[in-house]
């Protein structure tokens, strides 16, 4: 019942819902469009298409370069890790570009294959967050489609109001104009539902729109507190998506296993790897 807008980094109502004319800030969401070339997504998908697809959930097909893991027990292992692919090197350091990405140095790679006459998808859900850090990357190939946002806490979110009966657009909620808007609503002739309510977070679902070839990267609220998901009807023909992860702050510098991190990030970063 809202999108996300890149521009204003606002949640806005869909016009045909109870909450058209409502917004939010909804952080947590970069999005890069054409991060790559038309050539350059055509030589990234012959490449994995050169290596086999291997039956996963929901209709989708995968390849993953990365460790040997069990989450449940919180064990994981080498195991026949050999790093990134080749093809990859560049897309790493170009990520580089991206503000949000300082740092980021990707220890897996999972390339998920949708197809519409599969029934492709994926149940909302968190990504695990014991071996993998803030940042979730993902490149969108092939066809647009859209990232389903949902939440499950019994929290609250307030609303604000995007448009006055003149219906010219206000600005984001906190910036100065809204506020003063807000506080002399009889002096400005804006009626008094411009006063901001509030509605429980089950009731909310935010679509972020991902165009063909676009990056994406969630973290803070939008990785921690909102589960992601690909619906089957968002699905218009083949998808590639390729996820990069990076370790969390216990595989790091000063944590845990920090040293079991180091060897993993030199295996992943020499980019000499096939899928596991």
């Amino acid at each position: 019942n809202f999108t996300y807008c890149p521009a204003t980094g606002l949640a806005k109502g869909n016009e045909h819902s109870e909450f058209a004319g409502w917004a939010f800030p909804f952080p947590g969401v970069f999005l890069k469009e054409e991060f790559i070339s038309k050539d350059e997504e055509s030589e990234i998908v012959e490449l994995m298409d050169r290596d086999d697809w291997k039956p996963s959930q929901s209709g989708r097909k995968k390849q993953d370069y990365g460790p040997k893991v069990n989450f449940k027990k919180q064990r994981l292992k080498a195991g026949s890790f050999t790093g990134l692919p080749s093809f990859s090197k560049k897309i790493v350091a170009e990520m580089k570009a991206c503000s949000v990405l300082g740092g980021f140095f990707p220890v897996e790679q999972c390339n998920l294959d949708y197809r519409p006459e599969r029934g492709s998808a994926i149940d909302p859900h968190f990504d695990d967050w014991w071996l993998w850090g803030e940042r979730l990357v993902s490149l969108n190939l092939l066809s647009k489609t859209v990232l389903s946002m949902s939440c499950d806490s019994e929290d609250s979110i307030q609303l604000f109001p995007t448009f006055s009966k003149e219906n010219e657009e206000l600005n984001p909620p906190g910036s100065p104009t809204l506020t003063s808007v807000c506080k002399n609503a009889g002096a400005e002739g804006i009626d008094c539902v411009l006063a901001p309510r509030r509605v429980p977070s089950r009731e909310v679902t935010v679509a972020v729109p991902l165009p063909r070839r676009s990056l994406v990267v969630l973290y803070g609220d939008a990785r921690y507190k909102w589960k992601h998901a690909i619906y089957r009807r968002h699905i218009e023909c083949r998808r590639i998506c390729v996820t990069f992860r990076e370790l969390s702050a216990e595989f790091s510098a000063r944590g845990r296993h920090e040293e079991l991190g180091k060897e993993l990030l030199e295996i992943a970063l020499s980019f000499r790897g096939r899928p596991v």
